[in-house]
């Protein structure tokens, strides 16, 4: 069953609440903020080995332990910080995770020298194969593997499959252009 189809059985209600308000509002729509491009990395990455849910939970906790999500803040963390997010029991006390997040802050602010933008480093690369963006991300980020990327990438409209092709969202993704349409 597909995701957009498992919503509507979802139970109990605060549950279906949280998935139908993400997957509406979020999951698919391109993102043009580098942080909330940035910040929707960080819980792909938090998320590998656990349920969206779980993470979906975290969202708020996330943006508060990791500065909203801001690239030149999460660059700049020191050691204190990190041992702040590993006693941090709002988000995922994953040390590899959180190294990952302020490694991928670091790389982004060099991207942003090259590129002007973490968006623009993405859009200098599209389009590619599901195939040639792992790689790519394997080779500039830390803690990402096919799994987090394609997520990543379907989540903000670079990969098309985010929702299933009856499901009435997809015409609300397609009146903001995202990227798989432009293939």
């Amino acid at each position: 069953m597909s995701y957009c189809a498992s919503i509507e059985t979802m139970q109990p209600e605060e549950r279906r609440a949280l998935h139908q308000n993400y997957h509406d509002n979020h999951y698919g729509f391109p993102i043009h903020d580098d942080d909330e491009l940035f910040g929707r990395l960080i819980m792909e990455i938090n998320q590998a080995g656990l349920s969206w849910e779980t993470i979906l939970k975290k969202e708020n906790a996330f943006r508060k332990a990791y500065s909203n999500f801001s690239i030149e803040k999460i660059a700049n963390y020191t050691e204190k910080d990190r041992e702040r997010l590993l006693s941090d029991p709002g988000i995922i006390r994953n040390k590899l995770k959180i190294n990952a997040a302020i490694e991928n802050a670091k790389t982004i602010l060099e991207l942003k020298k090259e590129f002007g933008s973490f968006e623009k480093w993405l859009e200098h690369h599209h389009p590619k194969t599901k195939e040639e963006w792992v790689k790519l991300f394997k080779k500039t980020f830390k803690f990402t593997g096919g799994e987090i990327v394609g997520e990543f990438l379907m989540s903000i409209g670079y990969l098309k499959g985010a929702h299933s092709e009856n499901c009435w969202i997809n015409e609300k993704i397609s009146l903001t252009n995202p990227k798989w349409k432009q293939e």
